[in-house]
């Protein structure tokens, strides 16, 4: 039965209309029973749907990050993701899952490049667009984020980016145009030439929803809405969060005033309640399925091992060093080994039921063969208590106790927080302000260790001994109070069953409070050596180095691409010890390799989620083919690459490289030779190719090919198909690319068809879309390793 959405909307006064479209709270919408509107409710979901809380949400299932998945270059997988987040979605009750992030990997500085797929509009289009379907096939809405030029978090609320109109329609517009089945749409934080995103007329509402004929909403970045008429003339429909925004009574004002007129409000409404009747919330209640998989469930395990160890990627194996070989004596060493990180920071985290580090996923493999060794110090801000180093004095489990009170003392909620750490004023359920806060936690350890405190506020530890201080945030970025709050430790000579407890009155209505405790670190000589002595007693050393949520996290951006502490030191230092030495970079981005040359082997693992370990080791064993290819470019060093800086000047971020970013640029000599370029992997095939041939003209051609697996193991290859166009001033693309599995000494005769969408230019003369001219096809592995040009 069709509803006639426009009859809902007009049978509300403006009060009402405008009441609906700014949210009832930090994650759902209004309802409105007299039209049969039911409240709508959104999540965050990037690697995860973390549901209605920020930090004190179920237990819900961490998926391998954006770039990992991306690294298969497998659409299927991609569906199958949506479909995966989808059933978690249905078992939470939600209709929104605010992702796929599809803006481009810009300059590897990016702190939040982790939730994007690629520095590749196509690649990053045809994925998102899979992973579009695979949720709203089941019912649950995809949102496209974050419209648009919004690939670096620096001033990223007031950051003007200034792209010129052919870079923005060809490349950042280009995913969200091949995505934009999706039934919303988010808009970003940023300025985009002058003009705030949110309140982008020419973007939302002259290109998304005219040229494109989009139906669906567009709803703002959390708190990024900055006006009434501007935004509501400039196409935005919904403003999030809620309860309070700058709409409300100031819209209706504006609408009053003749400043908007009331088609346009009539307009939003109508495309949020086409978004409800989509996700069944409007009219007869949905369904919801039961029982479905729990997120440490056996089927929730394997998807999620598969997922991981797909997509991680053989950057380097000389002389057939992975596979391992099962009998060999491993030394496993690093902090990341024992601390693995398996998803990046900020709003994409969740609250997952375990995370399997290396050490535990490979020991389990191979038992006493392994020998595990920490590594030197990884990070400078200390993290919430893990790894059962506190455990909640009243139930014993792993995690503290956090009891919240208002002014007078009364308690407003006592909470259990197994991450250690708790948001006060979006995660909240009761009536009443929160005043304070008391954090405890039962130390597991005895001996040296560091104890400490993490949020605004003013501080009093009582045990084990009295502290009080103040903490403030620096001021330096929107979201401090909740993505990096300020923290401070103390060291303390404790015994296993002590108690720590602090209190914490608030100064601001919303925050992130946690306890940090850890050992009291050792020296870095010491555990090189340590690491020393243990790869010169084995067979292989296996180092594990990476990034931490430091690096790859929303609000911040990274100042280098090089490892942080002496990890490179301890690579060099294995390197020289150990009979063959293989490195797991346990990173979403690009990382810089000073010793690449001096070691056999080197897998990129990506944020591989909660089954991280398990698939570390079936990925190093060949159990599972790390089959991935690079989404993005890795330059040679700091600065050697198209784009680069991140950091606004006088306000303003200038897109200068146009649309030579990433390998376009490489390949035209705008930057040095890359480290490894995008759609480098190895696998554990070997392949060569012959018969390449153009087998179609017309707008798009089409490439066929052999291709033999010369190798000893079965593999799966991706053939991709780069267009060098003749005119001079265009860069290289990636025009399509397929995949195929083959048996040893087998071969398989593909086709490659090419995407007319990145054979055409926007003439700004003209303002419309114009074909290039013929060039010549590139059949590669990555731009570094062409087999074949066709023309």
């Amino acid at each position: 039965m069709t509803t006639d959405l426009a009859s809902l909307v007009k049978s509300l006064d403006l009060p009402a209309k405008v009441r609906l479209l700014t949210g009832a709270s930090a994650f759902t919408l209004h309802p409105a029973p007299e039209i049969g509107l039911g409240e709508l409710r959104f999540s965050d979901g990037p690697t995860g749907v973390r549901g209605l809380k920020f930090t004190a949400g179920r237990v819900v299932s961490l998926f391998p990050n954006a770039t990992l998945l991306a690294s298969t270059w497998d659409e299927g997988v991609l569906h199958e993701v949506g479909v995966l987040l989808a059933e978690e979605a249905m078992a939470q009750q939600i209709h929104v899952v605010l992702g796929p992030t599809i803006n481009l990997h810009r300059s590897a500085l990016g702190g939040r490049l982790f939730e994007a797929y690629s520095e590749d509009p196509l690649l990053t289009g045809k994925l998102a667009a899979a992973y579009v379907r695979g949720l709203q096939d089941n019912g649950i809405a995809a949102c496209l984020k974050h419209l648009v030029a919004n690939e670096s978090e620096t001033d990223r609320n007031t950051v003007d980016s200034v792209v010129d109109e052919a870079t923005l329609r060809e490349l950042y517009l280009l995913p969200f145009e091949m995505a934009s089945d999706a039934w919303s749409i988010m808009a970003a934080y940023n300025d985009v030439n002058g003009v705030p995103a949110t309140e982008q007329h020419h973007v939302i509402n002259e290109i998304v929803k005219d040229a494109w004929g989009y139906s669906g909403l567009v709803m703002s970045d959390w708190f990024a809405t900055k006006s009434a008429a501007p935004a509501a003339n400039g196409g935005l429909d919904l403003v999030m969060p809620g309860p309070a925004g700058p709409w409300g009574d100031a819209l209706v004002a504006d609408v009053r005033a003749g400043l908007v007129d009331e088609s346009v409000i009539d307009d939003h409404l109508q495309r949020l309640l086409l978004l409800a009747q989509r996700v069944g919330a409007l009219g007869a209640e949905r369904s919801w399925p039961s029982p479905l998989p729990l997120p440490d469930s056996p089927v929730r395990r394997e998807q999620l091992t598969r997922l991981a160890a797909t997509g991680m990627t053989v950057l380097r194996n000389t002389g057939d060093v992975l596979p391992l070989d099962r009998t060999q004596r491993v030394a496993l060493i690093g902090r990341h080994a024992v601390e693995t990180i398996d998803m990046g920071g900020g709003s994409a985290q969740v609250n997952p039921p375990h995370q399997v580090s290396v050490a535990t996923g490979l020991t389990a493999a191979l038992g006493a063969q392994v020998t595990v060794v920490d590594g030197v110090d990884v990070r400078t801000r200390p993290v919430p208590a893990r790894d059962g180093f506190l455990t909640d004095p009243a139930t014993g489990a792993d995690g503290i106790r956090v009891t919240l009170l208002d002014a007078s003392g009364e308690v407003l909620e006592d909470r259990f927080c197994p991450q250690a750490k708790t948001m006060v004023g979006m995660d909240d359920d009761f009536d009443g302000t929160v005043a304070s806060a008391r954090l405890s936690g039962r130390v597991s350890v005895s001996g040296s260790v560091e104890l400490g405190v993490m949020g605004v506020g003013d501080w009093t530890v009582t045990e084990p001994a009295p502290l009080s201080y103040s903490l403030r945030a620096s001021g330096n970025g929107f979201g401090e109070e909740v993505l990096t709050p300020p923290l401070r430790t103390d060291r303390f000579d404790v015994s296993a069953g002590d108690i720590f407890t602090a209190t914490v009155t608030l100064t601001t209505p919303v925050g992130l409070f946690g306890l940090i405790a850890f050992h009291t670190p050792r020296s870095t000589v010491d555990v090189i050596d340590d690491a020393v002595r243990a790869a010169a007693g084995a067979d292989v050393a296996v180092v594990v180095v990476g990034l931490t949520e430091e690096q790859e996290t929303e609000s911040v951006d990274k100042s280098t691409l090089g490892l942080p502490g002496a990890q490179d030191a301890l690579v060099e230092a294995v390197a020289g010890a150990a009979r063959r030495t293989v490195v797991v970079v346990n990173a979403a981005t690009p990382v810089l390799m000073p010793w690449l040359s001096r070691v056999d082997a080197v897998l990129w693992a990506g944020l591989p989620g909660q089954e991280g370990g398990h698939a570390v080791a079936a990925a190093l064993l060949g159990d599972i083919e790390p089959a991935g290819r690079l989404v993005t470019t890795f330059p040679a060093a700091d600065g050697a690459a198209p784009a680069w800086s991140v950091t606004p000047v006088d306000g303003k971020l200038p897109y200068t490289e146009g649309t030579f970013i990433g390998y376009r640029g490489h390949f035209a000599g705008r930057a040095p030779e890359p480290a490894f370029w995008l759609g480098h992997g190895l696998g554990y095939g070997k392949w060569e190719y012959s018969d390449v041939r153009l087998v179609a003209g017309g707008e798009a051609p089409a490439v066929s090919a052999t291709v033999t697996n010369a190798g000893a193991r079965t593999s799966r290859e991706v053939v991709q198909v780069y267009l060098r166009p003749a005119e001079s001033d265009e860069p290289v693309r990636l025009v399509g690319w397929t995949s195929m599995t083959v048996a040893p000494g087998e071969s398989a005769r593909v086709t490659v068809r090419t995407d007319g969408r990145l054979w055409r230019k926007w003439d700004t003369t003209s303002e419309s879309w114009t074909r290039l001219a013929d060039g010549e096809l590139l059949v590669a592995r990555g731009l570094g390793d062409i087999r074949a040009v066709v023309s």
